[in-house]
């Protein structure tokens, strides 16, 4: 188990291995279509942005919250299949400094690309067990874009202790997510 706490520097990012199994403690950002796409098409002056991205980690996830009085709690959390973001990611990685992204599914070999350019991995989280990991969430610090995407669209700064996830795609360009689809499709063949 490799512990890893937020911002990540590209050292401990590029020494992660496919198969890693990872428990993130420290800040990660709540991102999906819109807040990516925003990123990328309005290029919004990062230093007006509510939250510093740089050797950070984007979670693909679109929480369900509850908000009381002026504070809002995660009630589930589970992520998003990643795939979505594609059109967007390769920039947000090279334009934000992001370290990790979480999600589920893998990404395209053209964020992959950006991936090994930058020092960026994929963390696989674990599908179907929202509640569970949204245990791992402590404390919600802040929204952006809230009102313009609503909640599950916005960006969403948690404060996470020991947030499980696996390495499906290293800084290297190794992806579990194309050995299954290679290993799959011999076998495949063979049948045939």
């Amino acid at each position: 188990m490799v512990r890893l706490t937020t911002p990540i520097d590209k050292d401990t990012v590029v020494s992660l291995k496919v198969g890693d199994m990872v428990l993130i403690t420290g800040i990660i950002y709540t991102g999906r279509d819109k807040v990516h796409k925003h990123l990328v098409n309005e290029k919004p002056d990062r230093s007006k942005m509510p939250f510093d991205l740089t050797g950070g980690v984007i979670y693909h996830c679109g929480p369900i919250l509850k908000k009381t009085d002026d504070t809002y709690q995660i009630i589930a959390g589970g992520p998003t299949t990643s795939s979505r973001m594609d059109l967007y990611e390769p920039d947000v990685i090279r334009n934000y400094s992001i370290r990790a992204i979480v999600g589920k599914g893998g990404m395209s070999s053209e964020t992959t690309q950006a991936m090994k350019e930058c020092g960026c991995v994929y963390l696989n989280a674990i599908n179907g067990a929202a509640v569970y990991l949204a245990d791992s969430i402590k404390r919600v610090l802040g929204g952006w874009m809230v009102e313009e995407f609503g909640a599950p669209e916005a960006m969403w700064a948690l404060e996470v202790e020991d947030f499980p996830a696996i390495v499906t795609i290293d800084a290297h360009g190794n992806s579990l997510h194309q050995q299954v689809k290679d290993t799959s499709y011999k076998n495949i063949v063979s049948l045939l």
